[in-house]
Formats: structure tokens, C-alpha cells, sequence
């Protein structure tokens, strides 16, 4: 009896040792994303909002500090609310960001009818192909994505693939301008987030249980009245996450519509590198910076919190 007593609070003492250990294994594999976010997110967040509510000045760098000495022991704070304005009254920006929305949309819009056809088709596929599938879909982000955006230079232009093709059957009789247009610049916004948009979704459908389907056919259910009320509901959050992927990258794409769009077509990717690069005004491009995050970020919250409720709230 002494003997058991004697072994039990070593046992104790392991056992708590032991859930120590899973605690701070647990905080420690918790952390990681927290200190990604904090050194490259959060971080080059708090230095463009400093610069956004700096005044811009010839020199290096191209800004004042927001803290400057009044005095010997006065320290000032000086917030310049101007360049957000500048964003208001000016309609180049908001222009801009109304256009760089429309675009982003009717291009997400474009994926998902593109994609949904192929990953319900790959989800369904048998398993001995759907890895060679897959990787078709992967494989082109082996390539560079600068060189698979110049290659579709060489296809839109007047004497391009696709023109000489159209010429040599007879379906045209001169070349069509398709370069340096709005056409171009969705083509190559659907042609490089395709991906993105078939991954979710096939991961979704990949998982979906489908003698749903087989219970919906015995009980006289049509096919396309089957896809309606089971296939796409459960798809649903495949569909909004591959739409996230696509639309946020390419509200602020500056490379493909630089390429392939018209030398004056107004993005906001492009209005962000002219104020950086060519006007050199620092603190309205870390406005407009600041200002489509905030357009992006807020309606994502706003969703995010939506789809949290609509879980929480749905039978189980």
C-alpha cells in the first residue's frame, strides 16, 4: 500500500507534465499563422497607413514624418486627412476603383461558369484519371506568370495565332483587334485565375455524398431539379471561396492589364504604380492602397461572419 501511495504523485507529476507540454504544443503550432500575419501583413500595413497620413515632399523619402519636434521637449503628431480626400474629389480614383470592381466581377463571374463544368467533371471522373486531370489543371503555374501573360501577346495580336488561324479557314477577311482591349484584359484574368477558381470548387464536390443523388433520382427527382436543390447548395461555400480567390487578386491587378489592355485603361493597379513610380507622390498611392483594402476587406468580414451565423444556425 505505502508502495502505490509512493507511485502516485510521480504519476501525477508526469501526467501534468505531459498536459503541459501539449499545451504549449498546441499555443506554439497556434502562433505560427499569428506571427506570419504579424510580420507580413500587419507590419507593411502600419508603414503604408503612416505614409498615407504623411504630406508629400521632394526629397528621400518623398514624405514627412508624421512625428516632428515643435520645440526642444514638444513632440507633434501631424495627420493629413488631405490625400483621403483627394481620393473623394478626384474622379480619376474612384473611376478607377468602380471600373477595377466591374472588371474583377464580370472576370469572377467568367471563372465560375468556366470552372464549375470542370471540377464537377474532374470530381466525377474516375480515380485512376483524376490525378493526371489535376495536374493539368496545376500545370501551368510551372510557367512564369509574366511569360504565360506575354505569350497571349503573341496569340491576340493582329498577326497572332489566333488571326491566322481565323484567316487561313476564311472565318475573317482582315484581322481582328483584340489586343490592347478590354476583351484582352479579361482574357487574361480568366485565362490566369482559372486555377483558383477549380480547386475550391473541386474539393468541395470531390467530397459531396452522392447517394444524395441516388435517393433524389428514386424518389423521380430530374437531373438539372437534383443539381438545384443538392449540388449546388452543398457547392455553395466551394463557390464562394474559389470566387474570393479570383475577385481580390484581380480588383488590384496592375501586369495583365499593363500588357494586354490600352495604354488608357483605367485599373486601379495601374493609378497605384503612376503614383509610385512616375509621380513619385507616396502618400495619395498609400491612400489609394488603404482604400481598396478596405474595400476588399470589409465585405469579406461582413461574409465570413454571414456564413459563421448561417453554420451556426443550420439543424444538425
Amino acid at each position: 500500500m505505502a508502495a502505490a501511495s509512493d507511485t502516485t504523485p510521480k504519476m501525477t507529476l508526469a501526467s501534468r507534465l505531459q498536459s503541459w507540454l501539449a499545451r504549449r504544443g498546441r499555443v506554439g503550432v497556434i502562433a505560427v499563422p499569428y506571427v506570419w500575419l504579424l510580420l507580413f501583413f500587419l507590419v507593411p500595413f502600419a508603414i503604408v497607413l503612416k505614409i498615407a497620413f504623411s504630406k508629400s515632399r521632394i526629397a528621400t523619402p518623398p514624405y514627412q514624418p508624421l512625428l516632428q519636434w515643435a520645440g526642444e521637449k514638444v513632440l507633434q503628431l501631424q495627420l493629413n486627412l488631405g490625400n483621403f480626400m483627394y481620393l473623394v474629389n478626384d474622379s480619376l480614383y474612384w473611376k478607377a476603383y468602380l471600373n477595377s470592381l466591374e472588371v474583377a466581377a464580370v472576370s469572377t463571374l467568367a471563372c465560375l461558369l468556366i470552372g464549375y463544368p470542370v471540377a464537377y467533371a474532374l470530381a466525377r471522373s474516375p480515380l485512376r484519371w483524376r490525378s493526371l486531370l489535376l495536374m493539368m489543371v496545376i500545370l501551368p503555374f510551372w510557367t512564369s506568370f509574366l511569360l504565360r501573360v506575354y505569350a497571349w501577346i503573341g496569340l491576340l495580336k493582329e498577326e497572332g495565332v489566333i488571326n491566322s488561324v481565323l484567316l487561313a479557314l476564311g472565318v475573317i477577311r482582315e484581322p481582328l483587334v483584340m489586343l490592347q482591349t478590354d476583351f484582352a484584359i479579361y482574357v487574361g484574368i480568366v485565362y490566369s485565375y482559372l486555377p483558383f477558381m477549380i480547386l475550391p470548387l473541386y474539393a468541395n464536390l470531390e467530397k459531396m455524398d452522392l447517394t444524395l443523388l441516388e435517393a433524389a433520382a428514386d424518389l423521380g427527382c430530374r437531373p438539372f431539379r437534383a443539381f438545384v436543390s443538392i449540388t449546388w447548395p452543398l457547392s455553395r461555400p466551394g463557390v464562394i471561396a474559389g470566387s474570393l480567390l479570383v475577385f481580390i487578386p484581380a480588383v488590384g491587378e496592375y501586369v495583365i492589364p499593363e500588357l494586354l489592355g490600352a495604354p488608357d485603361s483605367l485599373m486601379i493597379g495601374k493609378v497605384l504604380a503612376s503614383e509610385f513610380f512616375r509621380n513619385r507622390d507616396w502618400p495619395v498611392a498609400s491612400a489609394v492602397a488603404i482604400a481598396l483594402l478596405l474595400v476588399l476587406v470589409l465585405p469579406i468580414v461582413w461574409l465570413q461572419r454571414a456564413q459563421a451565423a448561417e453554420a451556426g444556425s443550420a439543424p444538425r
